[in-house]
Formats: C-alpha cells, structure tokens, sequence
C-alpha cells in the first residue's frame, strides 16, 4: 500500500479513510481514540494491541490467554499535539535524554509528540500482523534537527510483540542519533519485581552524579531508579513476582539499556502518573544512549530491535 500522509495540525486524520485504505477486516482498524487522536486497533487469534498513531506508539498488547497486559499506561495520560503519552513505548529520536547541543529542544527528540505516518498494514501468513508507520523530514524537522531523513517503526503483533526502528540517512551528510524504546512494562507490585541479564554489568547512576558503577546481582527497586547500562547483553528478563510471569527482551542494535522508575515522590509530582504508580511499573530501555553514538553514513540505514513476550510460571 502507498503510504497515507497526515497532518494532525491542519486537519484531524480521516478514520473512515483510514479504514478503507488499511483496515484488514476485524483484524486490523482505526478510530478516533483518547482526545481524538487517532488509534490502530489489532485483533487477531495470536494477540490484541492498540497504537497511537500520534507519537507512533505501542499503548497496549496482550498475547491471547495472558492474564494481564505486556505495558503499563497511565490513567493520568495526556492525549493532546504538543504532550508525550505517559506508557506504552514511547520512541525518543534523534537524541536520548537531555538536547545534546544544549539548544533548548525538548528530551528525548521530538518525534514521541508528533504525528506519524501510516506507511502499510499486511496480515501474514504466520497469523501475524504487521503495522508500519513512518515519518520523513520537513520543513519544520529541519528547523529543530537539520538532518534528512526517512525513520519507519516497523510493529509485528503475534506471540511476541517486535519492533524495529529503521533510521535511513537520506541527506548528503553522515548524521547521529541516539536513541530509546522508553518501554513502560506493567508489574504487579515493584516490590516485588527484579531484572536479571545486568548482573556485573557497569551503569551510570544518573540519581547520584553520574557516577560509574558496578550492578552487584539482580536490578531490584526500593528508590527511585535511573541508570543507563553498558555493554549490555542481546537477552533481559523482569521477573513479575506478583503476577506470576516473566517478560522476556530481546535486543539488537543497542550496547546500552536504561532502567527506570520515578519512586513516590516523584510519582506524586508528575501531573500524568497517579500518587502510586510507581508500584505498577518499570522502564527497561533499549537503547542508544550515552556514548552508545549511532554513526549513519548517507544513504544507509540503522535497525533498533526489541522483542517482548511474557512467560507464565
């Protein structure tokens, strides 16, 4: 299918468009969801998910006959052009964490508050369904980061969640990014949740100064957490006690994964997150962050892969 350009500023996308040119049955269809942003709803015999088109976000998956959904969202979400959606995967691009040339432009790059494109929607052969969304350079992107470039977000629904964000350099010019999957993963109780796969691996403890350390056993949180790790392994598991599961990632294209949650005090301040929300979440990232550079030269393309599946005990 030719890709579908729209415009979230000029006019609302048209959802009876959007169904005509890539719905697929009761598999696959669009509405107008929360603040009448429009959403991609799949359904199949393998999985449910549910995609903001705006911020080209993952808000919802669920592989049939699991108890509870693979990602937290908040209740306290903002759904409005201009604002970021509090879970899900949010995609920080072109840069990871603060603007890295001190310019005043927002964290995490400017694509997680923005529209996307609908590029193509298949059901394949395997059961899967596959959602591609992109977005190109303009104007305006130019004006905030001077780079030409053609970024997809490639979804794969089945029993397994997959994504892949494709980074072509379609300029004259080499360009770099860094770059996230700001996962936000649903847990019972943080209490009583823990990471393996970081053991003996060094991170940066962006909570006390930067500074380097090394990860004795299992990441577990009882304090606000914020680390990025190096030289990461390709395999991370959460172990979600509480829900008797584990949710297994996968990786490929990072050396570098982030984990985070805010802890109360700050869960209390954050307008779009409930006083205690932090119990029902962490962020594992997969990453291109700190000295993790991505170099793309002009007119070749990087891949940043995250699988997710949950295991039942």
């Amino acid at each position: 299918m030719s890709e579908f350009f729209v415009f979230l500023n000029e006019k609302m996308m048209n959802i009876e468009q959007l169904n005509k040119n890539y719905g697929i049955g009761e598999q696959v269809f669009f509405s107008a969801g929360d603040g009448g942003l429009p959403f991609v709803h799949v359904k199949s015999d393998k999985a449910s998910a549910l995609i903001s088109i705006y911020a080209g976000q993952v808000l919802a998956y669920r592989s049939k006959g699991a108890q509870d959904d693979l990602l937290f969202l908040s209740q306290q979400a903002y759904y409005q052009t201009g604002k970021a959606i509090k879970g899900g995967v949010p995609v920080c691009w072109p840069w990871f964490g603060p603007d890295p040339e001190g310019k005043g432009r927002p964290a995490h790059g400017f694509m997680r508050n923005r529209m996307w494109n609908v590029v193509e929607t298949a059901a394949t052969a395997a059961g899967d369904i596959r959602i591609v969304l992109g977005v190109t350079d303009t104007e305006e992107t130019q004006s905030i980061w001077s780079r030409a470039f053609d970024l997809k977000l490639e979804i794969t629904i089945g029993d397994t969640l997959n994504l892949e964000l494709v980074t072509r350099n379609s300029g004259t010019q080499p360009c770099t990014i860094t770059q996230a999957f700001h996962t936000y993963f649903s847990v019972g109780d943080i209490r009583q949740t823990y990471v393996s796969g970081l053991e003996n691996t060094r991170y940066i403890d962006k909570v006390d100064d930067n500074l380097e350390k090394n990860q004795i056993g299992a990441v577990t949180v009882d304090a606000e957490v914020d680390r990025i790790y190096q030289s990461v392994g390709s395999n991370l598991v959460i172990h979600d006690a509480a829900r008797k599961r584990r949710i297994l990632i996968t990786s490929r294209g990072n050396r570098t994964a982030v984990v985070w949650n805010p802890w109360a005090k700050i869960s209390a301040e954050m307008a779009d997150l409930q006083d205690d929300d932090y119990l029902h979440f962490i962020c594992v990232e997969t990453t291109n962050a700190a000295t993790d550079r991505v170099h793309i030269q002009p007119g070749s393309e990087f891949r940043l892969v995250a699988n997710y599946r949950i295991e039942q005990d």
